[in-house]
């Protein structure tokens, strides 16, 4: 890639206007008017410093975890770690596993499908329920 930044700085200083190499080499307008932009305020044209933390995993290593824990959904983010650990080498904590499998949709919890009724609540619909047959819509008995 840097050769070919290289080729794009070149054509631009022998006098080529970005539309013209941009429709060459197949790359969009903008990425070399950026390029141009970086080349010309600092002389660079290597990509730009990132900040933040780099990833501990690779996405060879995103995809093994994920193969691990659909595999054996009882596993533990805890052992999926450990799993990870000695096929790989690489040493990631439970939270980073948890992470990773938050994703591509895998958690811990099964969605509930009804919220569960108190002793209370069943009293009270039954009573609304006898209250609206029997034509008494405003009174409710507790």
């Amino acid at each position: 890639m840097i050769f070919l930044r290289g080729r794009i700085i070149g054509r631009l200083e022998c006098g080529r206007n970005q539309l013209e190499v941009s429709e060459e080499l197949g790359i969009a307008q903008s990425v070399i008017s950026r390029l141009w932009q970086r080349f010309q305020d600092d002389g660079n044209v290597s990509r730009c410093y990132s900040t933040g933390r780099p990833r501990v995993t690779t996405p060879n290593e995103d995809r093994y975890l994920a193969v691990t824990a659909k595999r054996n959904r009882r596993s533990t983010a805890s052992d999926l770690s450990r799993q990870l650990s000695s096929a790989t080498g690489t040493t990631v904590s439970r939270q980073t596993v948890y992470r990773r499998l938050g994703h591509i949709g895998l958690y811990a919890r099964r969605p509930v499908r009804c919220v569960p009724l108190t002793t209370t609540h069943c009293r009270l619909r039954l009573a609304w329920s006898r209250g609206m047959h029997c034509g008494h819509r405003n009174r409710v008995l507790v």
